[in-house]
């Protein structure tokens, strides 16, 4: 087999030991970190030392490790077995990492590569890190294979069919108008977005279409909100964050919809489902529920293979 998909992600650490590796390399990342190398090693250098242990902690009330990768094997798995290519991961800041698939892939004799990036909405930080990183990667390697990718797909009609289609599963029957739906982000700092990241833009954008979608289909919510999650730091950030969001919104009743994930990790099931559910019960909230990301849903299966199959054809 020549061709190949990778599934691109940021990673995630699979035991406690991986978390100072996670943070470490995060932090080591130019995208992430925009400042001069110098700054940015001394910075990193100080986040690891003062937030290895908490996220330990917070990974520990998980299961000891982030959902990620597991989740991700399965959906390489299924998607490998809708097309014809063989299926590749490649995480960013845990392993597997580039490296090492590359290594896989050249063994394998693979011509073909098509570097298919996990996240709906386009950023510097997670889907042009990811691509960087795997071609650096590449050409060190000498990977001489014909490379094509993808940037976004949060306009994909498929793919907002799904998300809608997790919002209705996690009501489950409820009335749906009693709640205020609130998509949450991964926040980022306001300089990256001041220095063209598109990231922002794209969010705003998804949650217009899902909420022209969900009034098409006559499925009408109280209110519907975007708020950001995952600020760290003093600088400021992308908001309102989702803390202030569901102190003031006025309502006891909500459901929450990860946007910018396409599979749950520590800031979906720790943050939403631990950390901001205890904000939500301290407000006095009566019902607080967190949609599920796609994860390996054969439905999202289909739509990966689907994107593949496009964008290789057009690429011929």
């Amino acid at each position: 087999m020549s061709k190949a998909i990778v599934l691109l992600n940021m990673g995630g650490p699979s035991n406690l030991d991986e978390v100072p590796v996670f943070l470490t390399n995060m932090f080591a990342d130019p995208n992430i970190l925009t400042v001069h190398p110098i700054l940015r090693k001394i910075i990193g250098t100080m986040i690891v030392l003062t937030r290895t242990k908490s996220a330990q902690s917070h990974y520990k009330l998980i299961g000891g490790k982030s959902p990620l990768l597991e989740t991700t094997k399965k959906l390489a798995q299924k998607l490998e077995a809708k097309t014809d290519a063989k299926v590749y991961i490649a995480m960013r800041y845990t392993p597997p990492f580039a490296a090492t698939a590359i290594e896989q892939m050249k063994s394998d004799g693979i011509t073909e590569v098509f570097l298919l990036p996990l996240y709906p909405q386009y950023s510097t930080t997670t889907t042009k890190s990811s691509i960087e990183d795997f071609i650096a990667n590449a050409i060190k390697a000498e990977l001489f294979a014909k490379p094509t990718h993808i940037d976004r797909f949060y306009e994909n009609p498929a793919y907002n069919e799904l998300v809608i289609a997790k919002l209705l599963e996690a009501i489950d029957g409820k009335n749906i108008a009693e709640y205020d739906l609130v998509f949450s982000a991964h926040s980022l700092p306001e300089k990256i977005i001041k220095a063209g990241d598109s990231y922002e833009c794209e969010i705003n954008a998804h949650v217009e279409i899902l909420k022209n979608m969900l009034a098409s289909k006559g499925i009408n919510f109280a209110r519907t909100h975007l708020a950001y999650q995952s600020k760290l730091g003093p600088m400021r950030w992308l908001s309102p964050s989702l803390g202030d969001t569901l102190e003031n919104l006025g309502n006891t009743k909500a459901l929450i919809c990860p946007i910018a994930f396409t599979i749950d990790n520590l800031e979906t099931v720790y943050e939403l489902e631990i950390e901001y559910r205890e904000v939500a019960e301290n407000c006095g909230f009566e019902d607080y529920i967190v949609a599920k990301c796609p994860n390996d849903d054969d439905r999202f299966v289909d739509i990966l293979a689907e994107i593949y199959l496009q964008n290789t054809k057009e690429a011929q």
